[in-house]
């Protein structure tokens, strides 16, 4: 194992901020618990944030884990949602960033430079192992995204049912602030991925040369009507794996011989299918070992709530307000409302071979049903913190599928308890850890159609993906107008105890290089490729 080199270290953060890292670091090596993540830093303050007059109070969450299989469901309450209006300040001027500073991303230059001139980029993980850690192979470092043709026809907007999973590769010891990423081409070859469009997934380095992606495989039936500006025919979405072969010499890395298996499709029980709504969601593979339950294999994945669109039922427990709350809203009021419209959740499936093919579903882990309708991307982080493992479940949403009555940023949220299944806390209260800068008392908007009052950044990165150490990747959506389609800088958020808080003095005013996806592993030696 390796730490992001101490050069780097020292140029993008203070010494003592970069000395306090490597000592705690060192320290986290000595502890047993050595199948957590690389942890992050802690923050400045570990206190949950005080409770703001005139708001609810936050549902009150144990963290106590359950059985993986068990069917306890934790829930992200409007309770708990409204504490980032609660948190947020409402006398700003209009179109400023209303949040704290500690849960806002620095701003991106409006001159970012295109990572590729070839294709857009956007959805940005990791060669990873078993353990979430990023995998150096033979001294290359690895990162996989979802690509579209710059140069086809269609714009920008039109990237998602053109997506295709690409990659990208550089040596281990390249500067990241100079050294570009090695466009690889395609994964896969043309028509061979089981859907006619790729989504985003994640990538495990299995036994010797050989790796197992997990990827959405989504089929679009009308791509040219969709590229033209029409269309409206749902998609058909599965979740599915490859097993192929990386390879490395000095020219850089290949990929061959996937063999394509279709694992999962929603089963209209736990998770929501296509018949009982067009617009469903079920995508984002991410597997993972946990220490607390040694030789399983679990996935989490973004879904809904099984139920025909428009039939589900807001409930108390969906609200979480505390009994006798002067500020809690009525059942019939949300339900009135149209919330329950909104129905994300966090699915949890079990592989039940070791060779990753077949999979059984378990209930989800979290539900955020009448607060919003995507979490995306989720991954599980595990830290140890005071010598006991927590369980950090941190996923993606936007502002624009918040229920009724609710309002947040683009960016990460996050949720911490004791285990995979847990009484998830909501990091900072909220949720929120992490948000592009906005105005949140304007209404939401979205990244195609932003309105000039609106503070200009509020889509500028999206698709956030937590590394080792508490950096954070995303892709550059929206820049005061200038359309994205590249990586991010990086940025670093350090938490504890639940509560985050972005390190500003990482890189330059918080932001390092775009696309910093640095690796904490290496594999095969470092090769002759230095």
């Amino acid at each position: 194992m390796h730490k992001h080199p101490q050069h780097r270290l020292l140029r993008w953060r203070t010494g003592a901020a970069a000395l306090a890292a490597t000592l705690a670091a060192s320290a986290f090596l000595a502890v047993p618990a050595a199948q957590a993540n690389e942890p992050s830093d802690p923050p400045a303050v570990q206190q949950m944030p005080a409770p703001a007059p005139g708001f609810p109070l936050p549902t009150q969450h144990t963290q106590q884990a359950f059985d993986p299989a068990s069917d306890f469901t934790s829930k992200w309450t409007r309770a708990d949602a409204r504490q980032i209006m609660a948190q947020s300040d409402s006398t700003v001027a209009p179109g400023a960033n209303s949040m704290s500073p500690d849960v806002t991303m620095p701003e991106i230059p409006q001159d970012f430079p295109a990572m590729n001139d070839d294709v857009w980029v956007w959805d940005t993980w990791s060669l990873t192992d078993e353990n979430a850690n990023q995998i150096s192979y033979k001294g290359w470092d690895v990162i996989f995204s979802l690509v579209a043709d710059r140069h086809a026809g269609y714009g920008f907007d039109q990237r998602h049912w053109n997506a295709r999973i690409g990659y990208f590769f550089r040596k281990t010891n390249a500067d990241p602030a100079k050294d570009k990423w090695n466009y690889g081409g395609h994964l896969f070859l043309d028509n061979t991925s089981i859907g006619n469009t790729e989504w985003s997934g994640s990538t495990r380095l299995m036994q010797g040369n050989h790796v197992n992606v997990f990827y959405t495989a989504t089929t679009f039936y009308d791509v040219a009507e969709r590229n033209a500006g029409g269309g409206g025919i749902a998609p058909d979405a599965v979740i599915a794996k490859a097993l192929g072969n990386i390879h490395a010499d000095q020219t850089g890395v290949t990929f061959d011989g996937f063999q394509h298996t279709k694992l999962l499709e929603p089963d209209g029980k736990m998770y929501q299918t296509k018949a009982q709504n067009a617009g469903f969601a079920f995508r984002d593979p991410y597997t993972f070992v946990d220490p607390a339950h040694p030789g399983k294999t679990y996935m989490v994945f973004e879904g809904n709530t099984a139920a025909k669109r428009g039939d589900y039922q807001c409930k108390a427990e969906d609200l979480g307000y505390r009994p006798g709350d002067p500020h809690a809203e009525s059942v019939t009021d949300v339900q009135n409302s149209g919330a329950y419209f909104q129905t994300a959740n966090v699915g949890l499936a079990v592989a039940d071979n070791k060779d990753l093919t077949k999979w059984s579903f378990l209930p989800p882990i979290l539900s955020g049903n009448c607060v919003n309708d995507q979490t995306e991307r989720p991954q599980i982080f595990i830290q140890n913190e005071n010598g006991k493992n927590k369980y950090y479940l941190f996923t993606i949403s936007h502002q624009f599928t918040y229920a009724a009555g609710m309002r947040g940023p683009d960016g990460v949220y996050g949720f911490v308890g004791d285990g995979i299944r847990s009484d998830y806390q909501p990091m900072n209260n909220s949720g929120l850890a992490l948000g592009s800068p906005t105005d949140l008392n304007l209404p939401s908007e979205s990244p195609e159609a932003p309105t000039p009052n609106q503070n200009g950044r509020q889509f500028q990165a999206y698709s956030h993906y937590v590394q080792p150490g508490g950096l954070v990747q995303s892709f550059i959506d929206n820049v005061n107008g200038v359309r994205g389609g590249s990586l991010s800088p990086t940025v670093k958020i350090n938490f504890r105890n639940g509560v985050s808080q972005v390190d500003r003095n990482f890189g330059r005013n918080g932001l390092g290089p775009f696309g910093y996806l640095p690796t904490n592993v290496r594999v095969g030696g470092e090769g002759l490729y230095k």
